[in-house]
């Protein structure tokens, strides 16, 4: 379980600044899949740090109960002058799991062959999310923190990363941040949306996927109709229905 308690988060910038969490109070439950949304910076990838502990809250307090993992996805805590079975080996001797089997099992999930042998740093975007996923999943996590990982890579392993994600989620929570509505619908059961520093919590998935489309399209409206990166989101949520 994931527990906030008027957690508040503020990044310095013109105009005082930008509130990605104000004085949240919200719990993520063990065993129940849930998504995280919001428009384009709104904050979510920052509240997943607050919710890993890699990022400090300015106010309030974030507890976790049993194993949480960081947050996987494109902007992953590997270590770039590090091999990929190294990165893997490491992080079994943190989370106390066989080194061997979790580098196999990355190499079977990932399909990186002898790419594994080199420095994260060459490594693409896609395949640094592949290798951060493979490494999630081959660790057992009570909460897994899942940020856009199902969007990278080619059909064949966004599939398979949802595969594997709807077993991991037989056992265990999550919370999965994603702009496509087909892929919450299908991992999700319960949604919260995320907006100017604020966090509403919806039993139903379908209500928070509701709630978003509602928030975006008042957000285009402001802008005068503007088309963009939140007319895109209003486009997508509609065709995911």
């Amino acid at each position: 379980m994931i527990v906030l308690q008027a957690v508040s988060k503020r990044f310095p910038g013109p105009g005082g600044g930008r509130s990605i969490a104000d004085r949240i109070d919200a719990v993520f439950p063990k065993g129940r899949p849930v998504a995280l949304l919001g428009g384009n910076g709104a904050g979510k990838s920052s509240l997943l740090q607050l919710m890993a502990g890699t990022l400090r809250p300015d106010s309030g307090r974030v507890l976790r109960t049993g194993r949480v993992s960081w947050p996987v996805g494109l902007a992953n805590g590997l270590h770039r002058d590090m091999t990929g079975a190294q990165n893997l080996r490491f992080l079994a001797r943190l989370y106390g799991v066989d080194g061997p089997a979790l580098v196999a099992y990355a190499q079977a999930v990932t399909g990186l062959g002898a790419q594994l042998d080199r420095p994260v740093a060459v490594y693409s975007a896609g395949m640094r999310a592949r290798l951060a996923f493979a490494a999630a999943m081959g660790i057992p996590f009570d909460h897994y923190l899942i940020d856009e990982v199902t969007a990278v890579g080619d059909a064949a392993f966004r599939r398979d990363c949802e595969a594997i994600l709807t077993d991991r989620l037989a056992t265990a929570g999550a919370v999965v941040v994603s702009h496509s509505a087909r892929t919450v619908k299908r991992l999700c059961t319960a949604g919260a949306v995320l907006s100017a520093g604020r966090l509403v919590w919806f039993d139903r998935v379908e209500d928070a996927l509701d709630r978003h489309a509602e928030d975006l399209s008042r957000a285009k409206d402001r802008r005068g109709g503007a088309r963009g990166s939140w007319g895109g989101d209003v486009a997508m949520l509609a065709g995911g229905r």
